[in-house]
C-alpha cells in the first residue's frame, strides 16, 4: 500500500501525547525519577485514560513504520544494519549525554545525594552497579529504543531465515485470523490470557531480561504494526469495527476509574477488584488501538505542510523530552510553587527545549545521527521540507 498518512499522524500524536503523560507521573503519587512537593492522586485518574495502551500503541506505529522501511530495504541484512544504525546510535548517544541528568535529579531530591553533576557523572554514573537502589548507568525513557532494535532484529531474522512462500502464507493466515470482528476479540483474548497467566502480575522492570510479561504484549503490537501495513482484510476490520472498539475502551477505562477513584491513593483491597481491573485494562489497551487506528484513517489520512516536519521531529522529541521534564521538575522544588504554575512551567519548557534540540541538532551534519535523524549526504543543503524518519 502506498503511504498512510493516517498513520503518520498517529505517531506523531502517540509520541506528543506521551510528553503529558510524562508531565503528569511528576504530579501523581505513582513513583517517578521527579516529583512534586504536593502530590495529588486524582491525576492517575486521566492518566489511566492512556495507560494501559499509551506503550502497546507506540509499538504498533513503529512495527508499522518499520515495514515501510523494510519495503525500500528488501534484503534483511540491510533492513537490520539500517534499524541500527537509525536506533542503537542514538540509543548510546542518549545513555551517555542525555540520560545521566535523570537519575542524579532522582537521587538528590529522593535519596539524599550530595554530589554535584559532574561529580556524579563523572564518579557515580558509569559504575555498572547499584546506587540507593538506582542501576547505573541507565538508559531511562530509552529502554522503549532499546526494546525496539531488538524486536527489529527478530522480525530481521525471522524474515531472513522464511522462504518467501512461507512468509506470504503466514501473513496471509494471520490476515485472515483477524478478519471481521476477530479483529477485536483474538487480540483482546490473548492480551486477557496474559494477564491471566501473569496474575498478579509485576512492574515493568526495563531491565530487558527480566521483563518477559510485557515481552509477551510489545512484540507482538510490533508484528501486528508490520502485518497492518500490508494487510487488506485487516484494515477492512478495522474500518467496520473501530467504533466498537472504541466503545468497549470507554467502558473499559470507566470501571478502572472506578476503581481508582474508590482506592484513591491505596492498593486495591483484593485479589478480585485485580483481577477485574487487569482484564478491562486489556479490553480498553486493544479496543482504543483498534479506535485510533479506525479514526487515523478514517479523518485523518491526508498531508500538511508541517507533516513532515513533526514526523521527523518525533525521534528528537523522544530523545530530550524526559531529561527535560525531570531536571526542570527537579529544579522547580526549592520555589515551592502551586502545582498549577509548576505544570505550566515544566509543559511550557518541554515544549521549548524539544524544539530547540530538534532545530539545533538538524541543522549540524555530526549531530543528526546521534538525535535519531537520518545523516546528511554529501552536499546536500538544509531542506525546509525535511524527510521523514
Amino acid at each position: 500500500m502506498g503511504r498512510h498518512y493516517g498513520m503518520d499522524w498517529l505517531r506523531i500524536g502517540a509520541f506528543g501525547l506521551l510528553i503529558f503523560y510524562h508531565i503528569g507521573l511528576v504530579f501523581v503519587h505513582w513513583g517517578y525519577h521527579a516529583k512534586t512537593a504536593h502530590p495529588m492522586e486524582w491525576v492517575a485518574v486521566p492518566l489511566q485514560a492512556i495507560n494501559a495502551w499509551r506503550l502497546p500503541l507506540l509499538f504498533v506505529v513503529s512495527g508499522y513504520a518499520s515495514r515501510a522501511i523494510f519495503a525500500g530495504d528488501r534484503r534483511p541484512a540491510d533492513f537490520a544494519w539500517g534499524r541500527t544504525k537509525r536506533l542503537i546510535v542514538p540509543l548510546l548517544f542518549g545513555v551517555i549525554v542525555i540520560v545521566p541528568s535523570q537519575p542524579w535529579i532522582e537521587l538528590s531530591t529522593q535519596h539524599g545525594y550530595t554530589g554535584s553533576f559532574l561529580h556524579f557523572w563523572l564518579s557515580d554514573y558509569f559504575r555498572f552497579g547499584k546506587l540507593s537502589g538506582i542501576s547505573l548507568p541507565s538508559w531511562q525513557h530509552l529502554w522503549f529504543v532499546g526494546y525496539l532494535w531488538f524486536y527489529t532484529m527478530v522480525l530481521a531474522a525471522g524474515i531472513a531465515i522464511t522462504p518467501s512462500a512461507v512468509r506470504a502464507w503466514i501473513a496471509d493466515m494471520a490476515d485472515r485470523a483477524l478478519a471481521g470482528p476477530l479483529i477485536l476479540i483474538i487480540p483482546m483474548a490473548l492480551l486477557i490470557a496474559n494477564w491471566s497467566y501473569a496474575f498478579p502480575g509485576s512492574a515493568e522492570t526495563h531491565g530487558f531480561f527480566d521483563d518477559w510479561q510485557v515481552h509477551r504484549v510489545y512484540f507482538p503490537m510490533v508484528l501486528f504494526g508490520f502485518l497492518l501495513r500490508g494487510g487488506d482484510r485487516v484494515w477492512r476490520a478495522i474500518r467496520r469495527w473501530w467504533w466498537v472498539g472504541g466503545i468497549l475502551a470507554v467502558a473499559s477505562y470507566a470501571f478502572i476509574a472506578d476503581v481508582e477513584i474508590r482506592h484513591m491513593g491505596s492498593p486495591v483491597p483484593t485479589r478480585a477488584i485485580w483481577y477485574w481491573f487487569g482484564v478491562a485494562r486489556a479490553v480498553q489497551c486493544w479496543g482504543a488501538i483498534v479506535a485510533l487506528i479506525g479514526i487515523a484513517d478514517r479523518w485523518l489520512n491526508h498531508d500538511h505542510a508541517v507533516r513532515p516536519m513533526l514526523n521527523e521531529a518525533v525521534f528528537p522529541f523522544y530523545m530530550i523530552h524526559q531529561t527535560i521534564i525531570v531536571v526542570v521538575a527537579g529544579a522547580l522544588l526549592a520555589f515551592g510553587l502551586s502545582p498549577i504554575i509548576e505544570f505550566g512551567i515544566i509543559l511550557a519548557a518541554t515544549v521549548a527545549g524539544c524544539w530547540a534540540f530538534y532545530r539545533i541538532g538538524r541543522e549540524i551534519g555530526w549531530l543528526r545521527p546521534l538525535i535519531g535523524l537520518r545523516a546528511r549526504k554529501a552536499g546536500h543543503t538544509p531542506a525546509h521540507s525535511p524527510r521523514s524518519a
